[in-house]
């Protein structure tokens, strides 16, 4: 199979009657699930849509968007999903720079940060909004949803169509989220996510027709990769929830088998976990997972060994956009502490003499789209991609990232120091949520430290502490003095260059609504600097 429409016409044929996509109660087999891909193909080549153009997708993680996705696929056009949170002035760079011909929104707060800018949008020809209840706006390139989709389809036209997609042509644009600068749009190909998939399962099998819970936003690689590809690829079922905050209750609900979380959810979930004694993966839906996984950031090894435990051991991955998702991968049975792995199967790594990590091999893009349309290559003249991470490789061909080249502190002193080590060491203790480590050219480091609400709270009922808000509970002196004792364990792994030797303590969680955070929840260092650039200079002043 050398197509994503292949894989899912050959789910259709050979497992027809299997489960594929499950939202509020409702599901579609593999048979229904091409039949669907079908209909919504149909009405978006009734709007023009044909072989090359670009069609963006905002929607949440919901059905309509997986198949508006594959039916864009189908079509040999190219879907781009747009995060939910950008504002109007990033949907206007992503619509101009892609040329999006046609747009798919969700609702009234998709439409709402559209509507701004469609008139600087000369390609856009069609907004079409799938929830009735959005209404349609004033603007002849506003239609619904129901007037585009219908019962009708053309299933010959419709094979006919798709088998005319190489291996080679993009199948999805996606446009990284970025800490800094504007996204980039990078283009993969049906070539390129076929051999992730296959090659990350090699690495570390997940069950057949697995189970699985899509609630990240599919503009994230991995998620698009866990909830898209590889569901296709093993012909599984995947169940959608929209709202990340109902997560626990619909793992609870599942039972997956398989289960994705970047390192900020996996926290969330063992610091759940530990504030109930005697509590069990079960109690979080986690009890018959067979294939767990964590990537986009280092995961705290205590929070690895404390899944471990409890019976889930959980695979570590490092990639990126660039690399279609996945680069290295541990397995459950070649574990190292603090390493993300070995190359998946026909991926080769190498290290510069800066310690940079450099890749080659078929799962990397064929390049960033530009404005213009031309496509610019993300490798070098021999074909390796420059990941801009440091990494080490231990004698046993183990790879640990050390932190984005970019990130590195160099203090005034001259010394190079990776934020993420000193961070990672940081919310080892369960009462930091979040850290973030600075001194780039100040004579040392020091640190923001995000208290965890959840875990505080059980920290400060457990000895008896009352409290009205969590900003009262930070000013309290067991909690300061614990925060302090948080530290002191940090710098007992640091050399006295990199250790902290002031912070100060936060209690609003950052996330990606308020902005401190990627759609991926990655830490925007920059933005963070900015906002908390007054007490970041007070913890030098004051010193």
């Amino acid at each position: 199979m050398t197509t994503i429409p292949e894989l899912i016409h050959r789910n259709a044929e050979e497992f027809p009657d299997k489960p594929a996509l499950t939202h509020d109660g409702e599901t579609l087999t593999w048979r229904e699930t091409r039949l669907s891909i079908a209909r919504i193909a149909l009405g978006l080549s009734r709007l023009g849509v044909g072989t090359g153009d670009r069609v963006a997708i905002m929607m949440s993680s919901r059905p309509e968007h997986w198949l508006t996705d594959q039916a864009v696929a189908h079509l040999g056009a190219l879907p781009a999903t747009v995060y939910g949170t950008m504002p109007s002035s990033q949907v206007a760079y992503v619509a101009r720079h892609s040329r999006a011909r046609v747009a798919v929104l969700e609702g009234a707060d998709e439409v709402a940060r559209w509507l701004p800018v469609l008139d600087a949008l000369p390609d856009l020809e069609r907004v079409v909004v799938l929830d009735p209840a959005a209404g349609v706006a004033d603007d002849e390139r506003v239609v619904r949803w129901s007037d585009v989709v219908t019962d009708e389809v053309d299933l010959a036209a419709f094979e006919a169509g798709w088998r005319q997609i190489t291996a080679d042509d993009p199948v999805t644009l996606i446009y990284t989220s970025g800490t800094t600068g504007e996204p980039k749009g990078v283009l993969l190909t049906h070539r390129n996510v076929i051999a992730n998939a296959e090659a990350r399962d090699a690495a570390s099998p997940a069950p057949a027709h697995f189970r699985s819970i899509c609630y990240l936003p599919l503009a994230h690689i991995a998620e698009r990769m866990v909830s898209v590809y590889m569901v296709i690829h093993k012909a599984g079922w995947v169940t959608f929830c929209p709202d990340p905050g109902r997560l626990v209750e619909v793992l609870v609900r599942t039972r997956p088998t398989s289960f994705f979380g970047v390192p900020r959810i996996w926290e969330k979930l063992a610091a759940a976990l530990r504030a109930r004694p005697g509590a069990s993966a079960a109690d979080v839906g986690l009890d018959q997972v067979q294939w767990a996984c964590s990537a986009a950031a280092p995961l705290p090894v205590d929070v690895q060994e404390y899944f471990r435990s409890l019976g889930v051991s959980i695979v570590e991955a490092w990639g990126m956009t660039e690399a279609t998702g996945v680069v290295t991968s541990t397995s459950t049975e070649d574990f190292r502490v603090g390493s993300v792995g070995f190359p998946i199967p026909g991926t080769e790594i190498k290290l510069l003499d800066d310690g940079e990590v450099l890749v080659r091999g078929p799962i990397v893009s064929i390049g960033y789209l530009q404005g213009d349309g031309s496509v610019v290559p993300v490798t070098d003249d021999d074909g390796w991609m420059h990941s801009g991470d440091v990494g080490r490789i231990d004698d046993d061909g183990h790879l640990y990232i050390v932190d984005r080249k970019k990130d590195l502190i160099i203090t005034a002193g001259g010394k190079n120091i990776a934020p993420a080590a000193v961070e990672a060491l940081l919310i080892k203790h369960p009462l930091v949520g979040q850290a973030l480590a600075y001194g780039d050219r100040r004579p040392y480091v020091v640190a923001l430290v995000v208290l965890d609400p959840v875990a505080a709270s059980g920290w400060a009922s457990a000895r008896g502490i009352e409290f009205e808000s969590l900003d009262e509970l930070a000013t309290h002196p067991d909690v300061i003095a614990e925060i302090d004792r948080a530290v002191a364990l940090a710098n007992e792994d640091l050399a006295r260059v990199e250790q902290v030797k002031r912070y100060t303590l936060l209690t609003s969680e950052w996330t990606a609504d308020s902005g401190e955070l990627t759609a991926s929840l990655k830490v925007k260092r920059r933005v963070v600097h900015d906002m908390y650039a007054a007490a970041i200079e007070e913890l030098y002043e004051s010193a």
